[in-house]
């Protein structure tokens, strides 16, 4: 069994309570980073982990916060990105529903290492249920002296708010997301400067994803070089991965970096294996923002090396024969699904999310939604798959946030993997709407693909 540093305890009944939560060593990091460290301290303690940001840019924690201006007299933000939009990412509903004091006591600490005395969740509307939870655990930590004025005897004061998002994908991106949270519509903002320097209300901020936050906890209770010293090269720690697809055990699990994606699938801790004794046919690693890949290329590299599911080995080839670990949101596909229809569905989800800011993004989703449809419809053309690896193109690189590139990868990586399927759509139009195109290679061994 791999360790477990976030979910360590989280069959324990009334987790979710702070009397339970307190009883597992739950707010000793308040305790330790409050009383004994300095701000300073507790940055160098979170740069010492190697901690990657668990939104999906991996981009290093302790680094980011380092980057935090400090003028005299003006107020820092620390804010939690809660706002998990991403098609199969769960794992953040996941934590703040079972686990809420985990996340309220990474925020307290974060946010006396900032500096903050002013934090806010910022939540997807949807998750009502998950608002009113980590509500009650504020109150809870409020009335134990965990947050409010002068926090355990030390002079820090910290107020913690939960702000309901709109139920906007885009409001994920950070700068979109400081915009809903002023009262704005979230339109992503052009940088620089970017919110460490100017974010909430033209002040200094930092954005952190809740479990990045939450992992800053056994950080300080344990020590930043221990817990470097779990997972593989510079992707240290644990990761939460929301598995689901056609799999015999969908779910959370906390797995530590470098394991591979071989075990990840087939072993009984994990998903158990591909569900009715299907064969596997495709992985979207990281949420459906990164590019598919076949079955043969998510288990093996090309020098025929396991595939380990860690930031550097999950890229390896690039976007030619790598992908993403990004937000964690593993949906795995089985011999009978369509590509050509789950790219259809990606896109669809895309052009709809699209704040429409930039025309590159605004117009490209929809044409790519499109010729998809028509395509899964019966009424694509050979062309059609040049055209869409085009409109890729034009939008990737060419947009003021990410949502571009998050629509154009999955896009261009179904062809390039799956191009036969897409001209088996064009070519059996009426057998395209009634039966899936099966697995041809994509689950063969390596080599016979490459020759």
């Amino acid at each position: 069994m791999g360790r477990k540093l976030l979910l360590e305890h989280i069959n324990v009944p009334g987790i979710n309570t702070l009397e339970v939560y307190r009883k597992t060593g739950g707010y000793r990091a308040v305790e330790k980073a409050i009383k004994t460290m300095s701000t300073d301290e507790v940055v160098e303690e979170v740069k010492k982990s190697g901690l990657r940001g668990r939104g999906g840019a991996g981009f290093p924690t302790g680094m980011k916060w380092s980057f935090l201006a400090k003028p005299e007299g003006v107020a820092r933000y620390l804010v939690c990105n809660a706002d998990e939009s991403e098609p199969g990412t769960f794992k953040d509903r996941y934590l703040m529903t079972n686990i809420p004091h985990a996340l309220i006591e990474g925020m307290i600490v974060s946010s006396y290492a900032l500096g903050a005395n002013t934090s806010y969740i910022y939540v997807r509307g949807e998750m009502m249920p998950q608002i009113r939870i980590l509500e009650k655990a504020i109150a809870e930590a409020k009335a134990a002296g965990f947050l409010g004025k002068n926090i355990l005897g030390s002079g820090y004061d910290l107020e913690l708010y939960v702000q309901p998002g709109g139920g906007a994908y885009i409001c994920g991106e950070e700068t979109a997301l400081l915009e809903s949270l002023e009262g704005k519509r979230g339109n992503p903002r052009i940088k620089p400067p970017f919110p460490a320097i100017a974010g909430l209300y033209g002040c200094p901020t930092v954005v952190n994803n809740v479990e990045s936050i939450a992992a800053v906890v056994p950080i300080i209770n344990d020590g930043g070089e221990e817990y470097a010293k779990i997972g593989i090269g510079r992707s240290t720690g644990t990761k939460l991965i929301s598995a689901s697809g056609n799999i015999n055990k969908p779910g959370v699990y906390e797995i530590e970096l470098g394991v591979s994606v071989e075990d990840f699938i087939y072993s009984e801790e994990y998903c158990g294996g591909i569900a009715n004794g299907k064969r596997l046919k495709a992985v979207v690693a990281g949420g459906s923002s990164v590019p598919i890949l076949p079955a043969n290329l998510i288990l093996n590299l090309v020098n025929g090396d396991k595939r380990l599911m860690s930031y550097e080995s999950l890229s390896e080839g690039g976007f030619t024969t790598g992908t993403m670990l990004g937000s964690g949101g593993f949906v795995v596909l089985d011999e009978d699904q369509c590509i050509v229809r789950n790219t259809w569905n990606f896109s669809r989800f895309y052009h709809h999310e699209s704040c429409g800011q930039c025309s590159p993004c605004r117009e490209g989703t929809g044409w790519m939604e499109k010729v998809l449809h028509r395509l899964e419809n019966g009424h694509g053309k050979m062309s059609d798959m040049d055209l869409l690896v085009d409109v890729s193109k034009k939008i990737e690189g060419n947009t003021i946030c990410p949502l571009g590139d998050a629509a154009a990868w999955p896009v261009a990586s179904a062809i390039r993997h799956f191009r036969d399927e897409f001209e088996w759509h064009v070519r059996n139009p009426t057998l395209a709407v009634k039966e899936n195109f099966g697995l041809a290679h994509y689950a063969d061994p390596l080599p016979e693909l490459v020759s």
